[in-house]
């Protein structure tokens, strides 16, 4: 007998994916389904950018340029009407520093003529005492007083160029001084001291007075005597025995040093006796205390 065939229903798991497909085609095609689409075009003159149109653009931009110009020009406005006030305030200003600057030099005349009228009373005071001539030497001594005289004079300056020479003990090992060939501010001290010692009555260095509270410092490369900076060549005036004050600068520890330094690092000086030098006053002196001899053995206070 022939067979018998059976047909089979297919499975659900097998269909063909016609429907699937589709689905996936619409996706492809239309990215942009029909809400997005209508929120689009609700959106209108925006479009799809989401950017403002021309006309929207240029009308922005006028209304800005237009409120910049505004602000600018009420500046100007204000600038202009405060201008006349604030040239008034500056002379005012002006007066009132011209006013003080007048006063203030009208105060120093007075002063100077005080002062004049004080040492014309104190010299006609200690003329009829005869010590007259004991203050003048104090003051010399002190530094407050200009002095003149024989003496020497002293110059040392910097070396041609930077680079020291060999040979020599270095004077400068002990003070960590570096390879240079600069005069230094504890140079000049030990020379100023060595003069002192050696006899030297008064000394000034560039035309500044050294007295018992004089200070040479440095500040940077400056050399400074008494805050007051000093450029090379350095002038160093001392009055005293010209020939024995050279003769005496030479072998103390000051001119053996000098010498030293000269061998070493190039550094220039000459040393002259001088037949007579002006030593200016000391500024910024001022004697504060002094009593006459014997008064501090009864109690008294100076």
């Amino acid at each position: 007998m022939p067979e018998k065939r059976t047909t089979r229903e297919p499975d659900a798991r097998y269909a063909r994916p016609d429907a699937s497909m589709s689905l996936l085609t619409s996706v492809m095609d239309n990215t942009l389904d029909d809400g997005y689409a209508e929120a689009a075009r609700r959106r209108g003159e925006y479009g799809t950018s989401r950017m403002p149109s021309a006309g929207r653009g240029r009308l922005v931009l006028a209304a800005g340029l237009a409120l910049a110009a505004v602000v600018i020009t009420v500046a100007g406005v204000q600038s202009h009407k405060a201008a006349p006030t604030l040239a008034k305030e500056r002379q005012e200003l002006v007066d009132r520093i011209n006013t003080a600057g007048s006063s203030a030099d009208r105060l120093q005349r007075d002063i100077e003529r005080l002062r004049s009228r004080v040492a014309t009373a104190q010299q006609q005071a200690l003329r009829s005492t005869g010590e007259d001539v004991r203050l003048q030497e104090l003051g010399v001594l002190s530094g407050t007083l200009a002095a003149s005289g024989p003496g020497v004079r002293l110059v040392v300056d910097d070396a041609a160029d930077a680079g020291g020479t060999e040979g020599g003990t270095d004077p400068r090992e002990a003070g960590g001084f570096g390879n240079s060939g600069r005069v230094r501010d504890h140079d000049l001290q030990l020379v100023v001291n060595s003069l002192w010692e050696s006899g030297a009555e008064a000394v000034s260095v560039n035309g500044q007075r050294l007295t018992a509270l004089s200070a040479i410092r440095a500040a940077g490369d400056a050399i400074l005597v008494d805050n007051r900076p000093l450029v090379p060549p350095y002038t160093v005036l001392a009055i005293g025995d010209g020939k024995r004050l050279a003769a005496g600068f030479r072998d103390s520890v000051g001119g053996r040093y000098l010498k030293l330094l000269q061998d070493n690092y190039g550094i220039r000086a000459n040393i002259s006796a001088q037949g007579n030098v002006d030593v200016p006053a000391a500024t910024g002196v001022t004697l504060r205390y002094a009593s006459p001899d014997g008064a501090g053995t009864g109690g008294a206070t100076p």
